[in-house]
């Protein structure tokens, strides 16, 4: 198991994209123009499990710590998924945002731009935009990751490669 103090601030950083623990300015000088940027949606929070949102499904359950917009994200996602044995979430699939994929427990098969590999605990997938990716519960118990995902403000999402 991670350290949930670590595993929290690991979160902070890659949700916001920031490498310090100060938020920058309500107004912030990006390619020569100042761009205006609206208050947070999302103050700083500790957010538990239980606190968090839950949905089922026939594949398990996901919980969604924060989804929305920051000073430094948008389209942002922090949450758990726990895959039951034998299930995934859904097919591997592809989108304009980065994302990362961490597994906390359990056992199961990453997938990754048409390959397949082995995931356990500790073992973590970045996906840039539009790669293709996934994971699948191959394994006796539940699988449970982080995932986290999220697009920058004022930096346009490549486009899909032919």
């Amino acid at each position: 198991m991670l350290d949930s103090r670590h595993l929290l601030w690991t979160l902070s950083l890659l949700v916001t994209g920031c490498a310090s623990t100060s938020a920058p300015p309500p107004t912030a000088t990006r390619a020569s123009s100042t761009v205006s940027v609206a208050p947070m949606s999302q103050r700083s929070a500790i957010v538990s499990q239980a606190d968090a949102r839950r949905d089922d499904a026939d594949w398990g359950a996901f919980y969604t710590y924060f989804e929305g917009e920051s000073y430094g994200a948008r389209d942002a996602l922090a949450g758990v998924a726990v895959i039951d044995p034998g299930q995934e979430i859904h097919p591997p699939h592809e989108h304009a945002e980065e994302e990362y994929l961490m597994v906390l427990e359990g056992t199961g098969t990453w997938h990754l731009n048409g390959e397949t590999r082995a995931a356990e605990a500790g073992d973590l997938l970045y996906a840039a935009p539009w790669d293709v990716h996934g994971i699948t519960n191959t394994g006796t118990e539940p699988l449970r990751f982080v995932v986290w995902k999220w697009g920058a403000p004022g930096v346009a999402a490549p486009e899909r490669p032919e």
